[in-house]
Parts: structure tokens; C-alpha cells; sequence
């Protein structure tokens, strides 16, 4: 196991707390009934944001753990790599 204190840690978490933020103000939305399409369009925007923070952390996990995981020549780590790309992108 290694150190999993990544440097955008912060970034990553700030960004969370404003998307779980943005889906309760679309739940409010639905709740209010709003027009489909304003809550289609901020749909949109949430899974574009969480598209985001995905692709950093990807990033991070490859700049720290695929490294070092190449170091240690960790095939298993590599694996790991290649399903959750897998799903990140389906």
C-alpha cells in the first residue's frame, strides 16, 4: 500500500462539495417543478463536472500509483488501470 495523498486531493474534494451542491439544487428543481429543459441542461452540466473530476483523479493515479506501480513492475496495479478506465469511460 502507498501514500494515496495526491497533490489536486483539495481541488478534487472542493469540486465534490459543489457538484453534490449542484444535484441537490436539481433535485430542488424537480421537487419545484422547473421546465424539463432547464433541468436537462443542469443534468448536463453535473455530469459534465463529475466527468472532470474524474479525469483528475485518472490523472493523479497515474502520475503517483501507475508510476510507482511500474517501478515495483505491480502487473495487478496495471490490471486495476485497465478495468477502471473500462468503466470510467462506458
Amino acid at each position: 500500500m502507498h501514500d494515496h495523498n495526491h497533490p489536486n486531493r483539495k481541488q478534487i474534494i472542493n469540486r465534490m462539495a459543489r457538484i453534490v451542491g449542484h444535484t441537490n439544487a436539481v433535485k430542488r428543481m424537480c421537487e419545484e417543478n422547473k421546465e424539463c429543459s432547464e433541468i436537462l441542461i443542469q443534468i448536463a452540466a453535473v455530469k459534465s463536472a463529475l466527468n472532470n473530476v474524474g479525469k483528475l483523479i485518472l490523472k493523479d493515479h497515474i502520475e503517483h500509483c501507475i508510476l510507482q506501480a511500474i517501478e515495483n513492475n505491480d502487473q495487478d496495479k496495471l490490471e486495476s488501470l485497465y478495468d477502471a478506465i473500462n468503466k470510467f469511460v462506458k
